[in-house]
């Protein structure tokens, strides 16, 4: 009988033999595998999971000689999925939904209503963003109704620790040690400005290409204010802000009206980008980011369908970059005061960053 090779992309992960006869292959290997992904830490799951960190190490290697490929490139550091991992991944991210929902609806079978699972978002994700994933979850989950609700970024949080919210998505979350955090998105921000504006005509723009031009700002009480301020200090391109608000929308009609210039997260301004309302212009140097977070809190009850829907969001590879191609950049928000800003908000605005 011939034996199949696994090829590794790490020199040190010597090519093993598939054995005539493989142990029968356990719905848990598969979760262990797909939480060592998503969390991005053999530590932390071999503790989740009540196993030594070599046997979670050993629990991959089993699926990778079952299989005959590298799941996980370790010639990379960190570590990353190959294209055989990400399918892999991805299946079993189906696969593992599937098998609680048949479980789920065995368990359930005599029992009446369907579980309602509460999501929070900030008024930038929205339907939106969430809508094809919400599809899905409806197709994998039908005994599960997902309540999706938007709010502005303090009621998220507050709604999550309050019990109200089985889920939050927002940016910049606190640290808490009450707050369970998983990385979801890093949106690069571009320059945005009207198609008339000067720097309309530009295909990539330097820091110091802003100094003095006006600037539709961000309320700066707000995190993502101030990681814009951290961005254009470190570059020494000094803006002058001549409105400020406490939500994506409402900047971008100011910008449309003519009003200045802003950064923006990209995938906020697709619509506007693509009817020619706005123009999107990426940075010359790595871009600030904007870093979307899954929020719940810990030691909560568990909750039907809670680990499936976060499971879709995740399931492209956790941390992966929301659009574009523009380079990476980390940065961690920094508190500033920036005096002499005019503020102009309408009445029960919306906070939406």
């Amino acid at each position: 009988m011939s034996r199949r090779m696994i090829p590794s992309a790490d020199p040190a992960h010597r090519p093993e033999p598939v054995p005539a006869a493989l142990p029968p292959l356990r719905i848990e290997a598969l979760q262990v595998f797909c939480d060592v992904v998503r969390y991005r830490s053999f530590t932390r799951i071999a503790r989740d999971h009540q196993l030594t960190q070599p046997g979670v190490s050993w629990s991959v290697r089993q699926l990778e000689r079952r299989l005959g490929v590298p799941l996980i490139d370790r010639a990379r550091r960190p570590w990353r999925l190959t294209p055989e991992g990400r399918i892999f991944y991805r299946g079993c991210v189906d696969l593992l939904a599937r098998y609680r929902q048949l479980e789920t609806s065995v368990r359930r079978a005599d029992e009446a209503p369907a579980a309602t699972l509460r999501v929070a978002a900030i008024y930038s994700i929205g339907p939106g963003l969430l809508g094809a994933h919400a599809t899905r979850f409806a197709a994998l989950q039908p005994g599960v109704r997902l309540r999706l609700e938007c709010l502005r970024p303090d009621r998220v949080l507050q709604s999550v620790l309050e019990g109200r919210t089985d889920l939050g998505i927002l940016s910049y979350p606190p640290d808490r040690g009450d707050l369970a955090v998983i990385p979801w998105r890093e949106e690069p921000m571009a320059v945005v400005c009207p198609p008339g504006h000067r720097l309309a005509v530009q295909t990539t723009v330097a820091p110091a290409d802003l100094r003095d031009e006006p600037f539709v700002a961000f309320d700066d009480d707000l995190p993502i204010r101030q990681h814009i301020d951290r961005f254009l200090a470190r570059h020494r391109a000094g803006v002058r802000a001549a409105l400020t608000f406490d939500n994506i929308e409402s900047i971008k009609r100011a910008l449309e009206a003519g009003a200045g210039i802003a950064i923006l997260p990209v995938p906020s301004v697709e619509r506007e980008q693509r009817m020619g309302l706005l123009r999107v212009i990426p940075f010359s140097v790595p871009p600030p980011r904007r870093p979307l977070r899954l929020i719940h809190r810990r030691g909560q009850k568990p909750v039907p369908g809670l680990a499936d829907f976060i499971a879709l969001l995740t399931e492209e590879e956790p941390g992966s970059e929301a659009t574009g191609d523009l380079g990476p950049s980390r940065h961690k928000p920094v508190a500033t005061n920036r005096p002499g800003v005019h503020k102009l908000s309408h009445a029960g605005s919306q906070k939406a960053v």
